[in-house]
């Protein structure tokens, strides 16, 4: 008769799986341990045991950054749902009861989102939910956010993505289209249709790299076999539209940002660039607070 297999009493078992989940997120111990507010010698044994108890590696270390083993993966995979679901339970348990109107919603977002895509939703919101303290965290680019969701920072970020890791969800929710906009009085005000060629000569404003303008922008131009003359780099929407007025460049931005009491002249480029899209940035499996699936 083969015999029962092992009980295990860990009364640690949810510390454990929570330093570990940080220490996935963050790929370091150190950071690890700063999240849970113990030392690091002691979540590398919380880690220990549980790869001592599951009799598997957890993570491959190479120096002072760690990465998740396949079973480490399959690990976090099942033990992030259970931890957030843990630690958010008390909250949980009084929003089933209809009593949740209370607490935080963090929102990561760069500034153009917070600037011309969130005011009116937002405004709606804490109409709805005036408890709700909503903290926006202005991050610039999107591996900024991204790195606020990894870490547990934000709810949820709100921004526009081209490529969307493997451990990220993306929900689109409004589409803007894509504009040139050029100085009163330029060479380009007055033509009535507008090529990329047209445009290549001329000295571009657009944000840095790591935004997904400056990427789309540079990806359409060698679609069709041209380069993408930039000629200043600037952050914020605000500052590239003065720059454009100021006869500086010419830019092509999505028409989220234009008012209509700019001093530019507006020319639609639908033929050439996609419309773009601004949604909902998840981190797959999170757990959302009450407050955020309001």
């Amino acid at each position: 008769m083969a015999s029962p297999a092992p009980i295990y009493y860990k009364q640690n078992r949810l510390k454990q799986l929570r330093a570990f989940c940080h220490a996935a997120r963050t790929g370091s111990i150190s950071e690890a341990a700063d999240k849970v507010f113990l030392s690091q010698p002691t979540v590398s044994l919380q880690i220990q045991a549980l790869e001592r108890e599951l009799e598997t590696v957890l993570f491959e270390r190479r120096g002072p950054k760690i990465r998740l083993t396949p079973e480490g993966k399959i690990l976090f995979k099942l033990s992030q749902p259970l931890v957030e679901g843990m630690d958010k339970l008390h909250e949980t348990f009084i929003a089933q009861q209809g009593l949740l109107e209370a607490g935080d919603l963090n929102i990561a977002a760069g500034e153009s989102t917070i600037l011309y895509v969130l005011p009116k939703p937002l405004k709606l919101f804490m109409e709805q939910h005036p408890k709700i303290r909503v903290k926006l965290h202005n991050v610039t680019g999107g591996r900024d956010g991204l790195s606020r969701l990894r870490a547990d920072e934000a709810d949820f970020a709100v921004g526009s993505m081209l490529d969307v890791p493997d451990d990220i969800v993306y929900k689109p929710l409004v589409t803007y289209s894509p504009e040139l906009i050029v100085p009163l009085g330029h060479p380009l005000a007055d033509k009535h249709t507008i090529s990329l060629k047209d445009i290549a000569p001329y000295g571009l404003i657009l944000p840095p790299p790591s935004m997904t303008t400056w990427r789309m922008v540079d990806l359409v131009f060698r679609q069709h076999e041209l380069i993408a003359k930039i000629g200043l780099e600037a952050g914020g929407w605000e500052v590239i539209k003065k720059y454009v007025e100021l006869g500086m460049g010419i830019s092509i931005v999505t028409d989220v940002c234009l008012t209509g009491d700019e001093k530019l002249v507006k020319i639609p480029l639908d033929e050439y660039f996609p419309k773009r899209t601004y949604g909902i940035v998840l981190r797959r499996g999170k757990y959302l607070s009450p407050q955020a699936k309001r």
